[in-house]
């Protein structure tokens, strides 16, 4: 039905047929047929909207196909075709049907043509990715799944009540950009923000993507918040707020990624960061910042997955991806090691990487925009980078001295969806122009330029002296087993304590009350009961006369009430 026209429906379809075949290589095949499927139902349409209907007098289009919409959709589907390559050895049925269904409504969402069909996918993303955490099964998986599910079921929620204030306001759901003048407006910018991770909004991310399941983590990684970056550049492009909400997602990671102990964990921290720049460059709005923040998450997609993909397979190994435990597996496993590498040298915005060609066009936006202190802040988040994850990831995991662990190589699946994965990377960091000419905004733009290739080797080799200097006089931070604190602990322990201590104080004030009403009226009853009981005053048997007096003085009393 063209009226249902939307690659989404290729991944549901697959999904559904899935359960039905037996595990195996026509399970394998049916989800690598899925992305391939969907991308043919976009691939090489004109740009316009498609699969659009009447719902209610509201206008709906499931599909439309825009320079912006584009890039994600394709990107999104090579991650889907890494992901599905990577969990090759995967025989859960769970993650499987759960993989198909999240990529299917991610690739959905971003070719929504209207709020409608955005919170109707929104939703599905929320629903379907938590069985990728579920599907550990284990007490702390459930545990942060649950959170996980609460948090982005809250932030459709907000987005469903923005959509409605917005149509109230204006009569429309058309998914364009908005400014923020309403109750509306904010609404719905509080859901993204929650989805993309903003400051006080973000513990859902270090919380649930490293107990997700090895496979679960790395598509985790290329969807959710992707997804939320999206919306924000549709939108709220040139929201100034952004600006300085993305400075602090850039810089606030820093300190737990470099305390962190769990890597899976550090690399979400380091992919809280990376979130920063692309925030900053849809804040700052300009056709050369918007393709930054576009072209970075799109490079962002491949080399943190490429980074996950390397700790999962660590994970899949060994048991384990604390850097406490692990070191010495670089002669174990030579390839992982190697794409965890290019991974790190790529988030380090290295030339000849896609970090370097995507990252540098937001530094460029914001120094041509004259906001030299964002400039400044986001180069210091850059070298940050450099030292959390180019250097202390790969050192903890395959260069530090050995935990006397065994481990074999990564299986060959796993290698190949690594390096696909590296291959992107590379290839666009030396092939950029392919990466240009699918941005949203036609800009003349050249990465490789003397200054820029000054400045960020300097930068690098720079942040690199600095590991050398704090690891020789002891500052380096050693990997400790222990809980970090983050601003969470303020809702899950502080608020959890206030609350316990307020419901304490209420109880005791309730059973006080309770008590003194109780003895209250415990003496009010026994002075009815003395008095009309069967031994009270007015109980008796009263003579004639008593009885004619006592009527005397209540027709006199109502009498002076009357008249008086």
């Amino acid at each position: 039905m063209p009226e249902l026209m939307t690659p989404a429906l290729a991944y549901i379809a697959a999904a559904l047929i899935l359960p039905l075949l037996p595990q195996g290589t026509p399970r394998r095949l049916l989800m690598l047929l899925a992305p391939v499927a969907g991308l043919l139902v976009f691939w090489g349409l004109p740009h316009g909207t498609y699969g659009s209907f009447n719902l209610m007098g509201m206008h709906v289009g499931l599909m439309r196909i825009d320079s912006l919409s584009f890039i994600f959709a394709l990107g999104f589907t090579l991650a889907a075709l890494m992901v599905v390559i990577y969990a090759w050895h995967v025989r859960d049925t769970i993650q499987q049907v759960a993989l198909l269904l999240y990529a299917g409504s991610a690739i959905g969402a971003v070719l929504a043509a209207d709020l409608i069909a955005l919170f109707v996918f929104w939703e599905v993303t929320a629903v379907a990715s938590v069985f990728l955490i579920w599907a550990r099964r284990t007490e702390g998986a459930y545990a942060a799944g649950m959170r996980y599910l609460i948090v982005q079921i809250g932030s459709g929620v907000i987005l469903l009540a923005g959509i409605v204030l917005l149509y109230l306001d204006t009569g429309s759901v058309a998914f364009r950009a908005m400014e923020l003048d309403s109750l509306a407006t904010w609404a719905i910018l509080l859901a993204f923000g929650i989805k993309c991770a903003f400051p006080l909004l973000h513990n859902w991310l270090h919380d649930a993507y490293p107990a997700a399941t090895v496979t679960g983590t790395v598509i985790l990684s290329a969807f959710t918040t992707k997804l939320a970056i999206y919306a924000l550049a549709r939108g709220f492009p040139g929201a100034d707020i952004l600006i300085y909400v993305g400075v602090a997602m850039a810089l606030f990671p820093i300190a737990y990624a470099l305390a962190e102990n769990e890597l899976r964990r550090v690399l979400t921290y380091a992919l809280n960061s990376q979130l920063g720049f692309m925030v900053v460059g849809i804040g700052i709005g300009t056709p050369l910042a918007i393709n930054g923040a576009v072209a970075h998450a799109l490079s962002s997609i491949f080399y943190q997955a490429l980074l996950f993909m390397s700790i999962g397979a660590v994970l899949y190994r060994t048991g384990t991806s604390k850097a406490s435990e692990l070191g010495g597996l670089a002669r174990q496993m030579p390839w992982t090691a190697f794409f965890c590498v290019v991974g790190g040298l790529s988030i380090a915005a290295l030339p000849a990487t896609t970090g370097f060609v995507s990252k540098s066009l937001v530094l460029s936006a914001a120094g041509y925009g004259g906001l030299y202190t964002v400039w400044l802040a986001l180069l210091a988040a850059n070298a940050a980078a450099v030292l959390h994850t180019t250097i202390r990831v790969p050192l903890a995991a395959f260069f530090a001295p050995g935990k006397s662990l065994r481990a074999g190589e990564a299986p060959p699946h796993m290698l190949l969806a690594m390096a696909l994965a590296a291959a992107v990377t590379v290839g666009i960091g030396v092939h950029p122009d392919f990466l240009y000419a699918l941005l949203p905004n036609t800009v003349e733009y050249e990465p490789y330029t003397f200054s820029h290739l000054v400045t960020q080797l300097q930068l690098i080799v720079f942040a690199a002296l600095a590991f050398a200097l704090l690891a020789r006089t002891g500052f380096w931070p050693v990997p400790r087993s222990g809980i970090l604190l983050d601003t969470d602990w303020l809702y899950r322990r502080l608020m959890h304590g206030v609350l316990m201590t307020l419901s304490g104080l209420v109880g005791t004030t309730w059973r006080w009350t309770a008590l003194v009403v109780r003895r209250r009226l415990d003496v009010f009853l026994s002075g009815v009961y003395r008095a009309h009981g069967p031994q009270g005053i007015l109980a008796r048997t009263w003579p004639t006369g008593s009885m004619v007096l006592w009527i005397a003085i209540l027709l006199g009393t109502t009498l002076v009430l009357t008249y008086v």
